[in-house]
């Protein structure tokens, strides 16, 4: 049917709304085919009416669930359908951000949404040979190589996302989709997560991924030029994180803990009996230890 309304629409120089409606009219379809875009022009029509006066993100909402699109993404198997379903999420959350210039004053704001889209598409792209980063999903990645790769928010709660830890099922999913961001670094392969985020509007504190502690110890490097949270115990004066204090410690030094495990000093603070050590623990997060009691092996 898509097929015989695009050879309408060029034959006779129409859009592809106008050559559904010359294709009902001329009764060119069959009746299954004909009953199912004359649904299909309907429910637009409606959702036309019942959206004009709505906000672009509410329009974008409603036709995505009234039209069905969500349901069957619901119902789709896989990460396939979940994958689909962020990217209808992702389109809400970007036409609710969207916000008018001067020069969209004379355009429909679903039209000033899409000419934007169009042109922030072809922008942000490097030219050819030119020093830059590809920004991509792990989904979009897959089958591709490159000599240097970031993986950003390897977090639990979101790499692996909250959904997956819930769902037993999925967390396997995701292990699997780790992979293939890791397999894709030729040479090079930095992980990153954040100590503290926004999110949703909130304040949350993740812990490391699990898949950083699955790898295989020799492979990985903890690395922590400086702290990015502070919270000094005595009055000394902000700046650095101290390479060295009077415990002997030292930053980048590697630990053993007992409860914890080994890990790294990524901050030092404080002097004394006072002396506090910031440790990035394998599958354990950062802790703040006082050095007098953390009773800390050297590895």
């Amino acid at each position: 049917t898509v097929d015989v309304v695009r050879e309408t629409s060029h034959d006779r120089q129409l859009t592809l709304w106008q050559a559904c409606r010359e294709l009902l009219k001329d009764k060119v379809l069959a009746g299954r085919a004909a009953s199912a875009l004359q649904r299909f022009m309907e429910l637009i029509d409606a959702l036309a009416q019942e959206t004009a006066d709505m906000p672009l993100h509410v329009q974008t909402d409603r036709v995505i669930k009234d039209s069905g699109l969500r349901m069957m993404y619901e119902q789709e198997k896989g990460e396939k359908g979940q994958t689909r379903i962020e990217n209808l999420e992702e389109l809400v959350t970007a036409t609710r951000q969207f916000s008018y210039n001067e020069e969209d004053e004379d355009l429909m704001p679903l039209q000033a949404f899409l000419s934007h889209a169009a042109l922030e598409a072809g922008e942000g792209q490097a030219d050819t040979w030119q020093d830059a980063v590809q920004l991509m999903t792990l989904h979009s990645a897959k089958g591709l190589e490159f000599p240097q790769v970031f993986i950003v928010g390897v977090e639990e709660g979101m790499f692996p996302s909250q959904m997956a830890l819930d769902e037993g099922g999925r967390l396997e999913e995701e292990r699997r989709l780790a992979y293939v961001g890791v397999t894709r670094a030729m040479q090079k392969l930095t992980l990153t997560y954040a100590e503290t985020r926004r999110l949703y509007g909130k304040e949350v504190y993740h812990r490391p991924s699990r898949f950083i502690g699955e790898l295989p110890e020799s492979c990985v490097e903890e690395v922590r030029l400086r702290a990015t949270v502070s919270r000094p115990v005595s009055h000394q004066r902000m700046g650095k994180p101290m390479a060295e204090n009077d415990t002997g410690y030292k930053l980048g030094q590697r630990v053993r803990h007992a409860k914890f495990g080994e890990g790294t000093i990524v901050n030092l603070e404080g002097s004394g009996e006072h002396s506090r050590l910031q440790v990035a623990f394998q599958g354990q997060g950062i802790k703040w230890l006082v050095a007098a009691y953390a009773r800390l092996e050297t590895v």
